[in-house]
């Protein structure tokens, strides 16, 4: 009888936090957020903007009613109690509750998305237009430069499969039962039943650090790009940077990102165009390319920083599991990875050589600035155009990440809510978000050096988010299904993880920092 009410009882649960999940499993094109690419489908470009895949309390809010209604309907016995991270699972099977029909209505009406479509999305998410930063990497870097970007695939790739499997838990019968649906749950489960949201408040944290300090690179870019573009402008970068916030400001009034989603495939097309024109260059002079600068001697001040701008490059571990559950055959998500990151792979190797053979010594933070005059002002400015238009993506989502995390109505927030009762946003709720774009100028005027916030954002948040937490979670979730290799895996791409995290994040801060004093001096 305790068996029969212990089912019931978990099936209510994972039944509901399967419906609730349906809000955020739009969030394929939250891989975007950074880059803004083009998403599988519109629904899901849209999705994203009105979905918080990160938002637990919510998730849990929902359960604990279903949890009420059943201790309306009639009281259990003590062996129904549930513990661990029990409360995530959900078989897929039994009827929903009612009161969760507007949102399970969403994933009834949303079609899955093909291998080939999320391998797409997962190409785009790590072969965006920070590419243009790896050739400064190999000149800080050499072969081993070269490496580091065959091994960084490596890893995330492992990761990101990793991962996934902590979304997975075997049920009585051995079958593989899918038990969790976002990063978040995952680091919750880890972290339960000890400290049951402390995981949560970290991955969140991690992902809005990630999602402005990449506003800031945005930002950051279309001042640099402008500043060389029109050199005989007096206009400094720091200049062009207020001016490229100022187009910026109406992304503060930002309801829903549909009209943005309407430029995204302009904005890929423009982005393929741009790196064929400048391999295309590169090939014209390949007789005066310089092979004798490509040696195995490292920077060792300033290679750190070129492995935050490699691993930055790669980041997409937290949106995979949202990308996983959209598929229409998730058994097939490992040779996905496998093949869109061998395609990043070679792509970035032969892009940040080829480009570094041509310059050599002379590579700039943004290789585009070492093109000729007459036809660097033409791609920057298609450039500055797609940093522009993809600015409102990170924005946006990390205005949601906030609201809901800081502002979201009921007693477990931390400031009122700011949206009025017709849904309508406050002016103090418009006053933050204006803040929020003023907040990446004032960085961006600063700290105007796109490679030091490269590198530091990919040491602070990439090597967290791709190389330290999926090796840890993997080890605590899957241990007594692991073999002695993926173990020692895990261990060694954890201890990796951590000393290139600290090494580049240690020495981003100490070339901010000289580089503040230059200026200063300057």
């Amino acid at each position: 009888m305790a068996h029969l009410i212990r089912h019931k009882l978990t099936n209510k649960l994972t039944n509901a936090a399967h419906t609730v999940t349906n809000k955020s499993q739009a969030k394929v094109s939250g891989v975007f957020a950074r880059l803004g690419f083009q998403a599988a489908t519109d629904e899901e470009g849209l999705g994203f903007a009105e979905c918080d895949d990160l938002d637990y309390d919510y998730r849990q809010g929902m359960q604990m009613d279903v949890l009420q209604g059943d201790e309306e309907a009639g009281p259990t016995d003590g062996d129904a109690e549930l513990d661990g991270d029990s409360h995530y699972q959900r078989d897929g099977t039994g009827r929903r509750p009612s009161s969760l029909k507007t949102a399970g209505s969403l994933d009834e009406n949303k079609p899955k998305i093909t291998t080939w479509e999320a391998g797409w999305n997962v190409t785009n998410a790590i072969q965006g237009m920070f590419v243009l930063g790896l050739p400064y990497a190999i000149l800080h870097g050499g072969y081993l430069g070269l490496f580091l970007i065959i091994f960084a695939a490596v890893v995330c790739c492992y990761t990101g499969k990793i991962l996934i499997a902590c979304l997975y838990e075997e049920n009585e019968d051995g079958i593989k039962v899918r038990v969790r649906d976002s990063y978040v749950d995952i680091a919750n489960a880890c972290c339960a039943p000890r400290f049951p949201a402390l995981g949560g408040h970290v991955v969140n944290v991690a992902q809005i650090i990630e999602l402005v300090m990449t506003c800031i690179l945005y930002v950051v870019v279309s001042g640099n790009l402008m500043y060389n573009s029109f050199p005989g402008f007096a206009f400094s970068q720091k200049a062009w940077s207020v001016v490229a916030t100022l187009a910026l400001l109406p992304c503060a009034f930002l309801k829903n990102l549909k009209s943005v989603s309407k430029f995204s495939l302009l904005c890929t097309v423009a982005h393929f165009v741009i790196n064929v024109l400048v391999i295309a260059y590169c090939l014209s002079r390949a007789r005066e390319w310089a092979w004798e600068k490509v040696k195995f001697y490292i920077d060792v001040k300033k290679f750190p920083i070129s492995i935050g701008i490699i691993v930055f490059s790669y980041t997409s571990q937290i949106f995979l599991p949202s990308l996983e559950g959209n598929m229409q055959k998730p058994s097939e998500f490992h040779c996905m990875m496998d093949w869109s990151h061998i395609a990043a792979c070679v792509f970035k190797g032969l892009f940040a050589l080829v480009a570094y053979l041509t310059w050599a010594d002379t590579t700039k933070e943004v290789i585009t600035d070492n093109l000729p005059s007459t036809i660097r002002a033409v791609v920057n400015i298609f450039l500055v155009s797609k940093a522009l238009l993809s600015y409102p993506l990170p924005f946006f989502a990390a205005v949601e990440v906030l609201e809901k995390s800081l502002f979201q109505e009921g007693g477990r927030a931390f400031f009122p809510d700011c949206y009025g009762p017709n849904g309508q946003l406050k002016s103090w709720g418009l006053g933050l978000r204006i803040a929020l774009v003023v907040f990446t100028l004032l960085m961006a005027v600063f700290v105007p050096h796109f490679a030091l916030l490269m590198g530091l954002t990919g040491s602070l948040t990439g090597a967290g988010l791709c190389f330290l937490l999926p090796a840890l979670f993997h080890l605590k979730l899957q241990w007594r299904n692991l073999l002695w290799h993926h173990v020692f895996f895990d261990v060694a791409i954890f201890v990796i993880g951590g000393i290139c995290a600290i090494s580049g994040f240690i020495h981003s801060i100490e070339g901010l920092i000289e580089v503040y004093r230059y200026d200063i001096h300057d």
